[in-house]
């Protein structure tokens, strides 16, 4: 089923230098699983299977943990649909650049 994902992680530290280090950590990881993706200011959107997408969403925490201890909160949004009725990030956002 395609599906779409916004989701937000987010360190629970001040340390501004270390959001940054753990964000750019999961977002490399995103980036590597091969789906579509954009990367927003507060959140990233990827688009794809929905297994795919789920999988990707469970090992968030995880992969955050690969370098730091500082718990993360993950925020997440879900789009499915069974047809393709599912507007893509390119449908939602292309016509404001």
């Amino acid at each position: 089923m395609i599906s779409s994902i916004a989701v937000q992680v987010l360190p629970m530290t001040a340390d501004t230098e270390e959001v940054i280090r753990i964000v750019d950590h999961v977002i490399a990881y995103i980036d590597k699983s091969g789906v579509n993706y954009q990367v927003g200011a507060f959140e990233s959107t990827l688009e794809g299977d929905y297994d795919q997408l789920m999988d990707i969403l469970k090992n968030l925490p995880k992969v955050a943990a690969q370098i730091s201890d500082i718990p993360v909160m993950v925020y997440s949004k879900i789009n499915m649909a069974t047809g393709s009725d599912v507007l893509t990030i390119a449908k939602k956002t292309d016509k404001y650049k």
